[in-house]
């Protein structure tokens, strides 16, 4: 039996949307702990042979473990599509804000590491939503820019990295 697993999105308007500025969600935890072979996958799909990706002897007198490139960061906690309970998995916040528009795009992204994550580091986030703009009108259609701070941490409690995305939910423009 095979399921189409797709997010849908909150629909409303503005007004609905800008009273979610504030909102946070509980911590979402990481289905497992940061693995080695999850690292060196990614590592060796983007062929980077930093060996604190790598050389665990290394990058323990270096880092206390084997490290995880930050570019995995978001993947970390991204839940995955089935789970044998059936449970859907957990959209993120911006797709949960109520606007018009049937499309989204990530437009930024800033990330600032608070110390490395190694292996063995069981993760979770905290989503917020930090604001709502106006309607926006750009070359990809009308839509609002939704920017959304996540917090994640390891086991302990200890903050990692803190994440600024912008998203831009809009409806697509038709062409002529």
């Amino acid at each position: 039996m095979s399921a189409d697993i797709s997010y849908e999105f909150a629909f409303g308007t503005y007004e609905d949307a800008a009273r979610m500025v504030g909102t946070r969600t509980e911590p979402r935890y990481a289905p497992s702990a940061v693995s080695g072979a999850r690292i060196q996958h990614f590592a060796s799909m983007v062929r980077d042979p930093n060996p604190a990706y790598w050389d665990a002897e290394f990058a323990k007198r270096q880092w206390g473990g084997i490290v995880a490139p930050p570019a995995l960061l978001m993947g970390l906690l991204m839940p995955p599509p089935w789970v044998p309970t059936g449970e859907p998995p957990t959209a993120s916040i911006a797709v949960r804000v109520p606007l018009p528009g049937t499309a989204i795009i990530n437009a930024s992204n800033d990330v600032e590491f608070l110390s490395p994550i190694l292996e063995g580091d069981r993760l979770s986030v905290i989503e917020e939503v930090v604001s709502v703009s106006p309607e926006k009108t750009t070359r990809l259609g009308a839509g609002h820019f939704i920017e959304t701070l996540e917090t994640y941490s390891r086991g302990d409690g200890a903050p990692v990295a803190i994440s600024r995305n912008t998203l831009f939910r809009y409806t697509p423009a038709t062409t002529s």
